[in-house]
């Protein structure tokens, strides 16, 4: 297939293009930032998510699109730029013709046992909560969309660069839920995210929905 990787060169994108070109997909690196691949399945391309026509223009020929977009943690602006990148991508597909588009959200949209959404715990990181609360606003946008084959991935809750599992290849799949192991925690290298995306792109089973995963 050929596959665009938006945000193909921060934590979660690099590992998701590196898996998909090992599966032999045709995959189109979009960020900020100009790169150059000596993979022969790769390419880099510049593009503004801001841009839609620009946008849309580059993604046009892709029979999937994954969204690894974020504005930058420290970024003062960041929910306002998740939120207006988000839909400004999710309308550039539209006007591409793209029918596929896969979003890495975030966990802070999962629910804890009672309910509640894990971003508006009281004890959610404040470093990271305007993110995470656009992550979540943008969930709730994207399930009004009735013409694209969308589906939102939200990662474990602990899934960062400390996580050094690697890649396993082994998960569990879940949805509005984090998934636990035996010591209660909810991990996820970046690795394993990429296979958990690279099997939902392949054999698609959360179609119009959001789900998660972890070990």
């Amino acid at each position: 297939m050929k596959i665009a990787v938006i945000g193909a060169t921060g934590f979660v994108g690099n590992n998701i293009t590196n898996e998909l070109i090992n599966r032999n997909h045709e995959v189109l690196g979009i960020s900020r930032d100009s790169k150059v691949s000596d993979k022969h399945n790769l390419t880099f391309t510049q593009s503004d998510v801001f841009n839609v026509n620009e946008l849309a223009d580059v993604i046009k020929d892709y029979d999937v699109v994954v969204s690894a977009y974020n504005p930058g943690w420290t970024n003062p602006n960041i929910y306002h730029d998740y939120l207006k990148g988000a839909q400004s991508i999710q309308k550039a597909i539209k006007l591409a013709g793209v029918k596929r588009f896969i979003v890495i959200g975030g966990a802070g949209s999962l629910f804890t046992p009672e309910g509640m959404q894990v971003v508006d715990t009281a004890d959610f990181p404040a470093e990271i909560k305007a993110g995470a609360t656009a992550a979540r606003d943008y969930l709730n946008i994207i399930k009004e969309e009735k013409n694209l084959d969308w589906t939102v991935f939200s990662p474990a809750l602990e899934t960062h660069p400390g996580i050094t599992t690697g890649r396993t290849g082994n998960y569990r799949l879940g949805t509005d839920y984090p998934v636990f192991n035996e010591e209660g925690r909810s991990v996820l290298s970046g690795e394993d995210v990429a296979v958990v995306i690279a099997d939902e792109i392949e054999a698609p089973k959360h179609q119009k929905q959001r789900f998660t995963a972890a070990y």
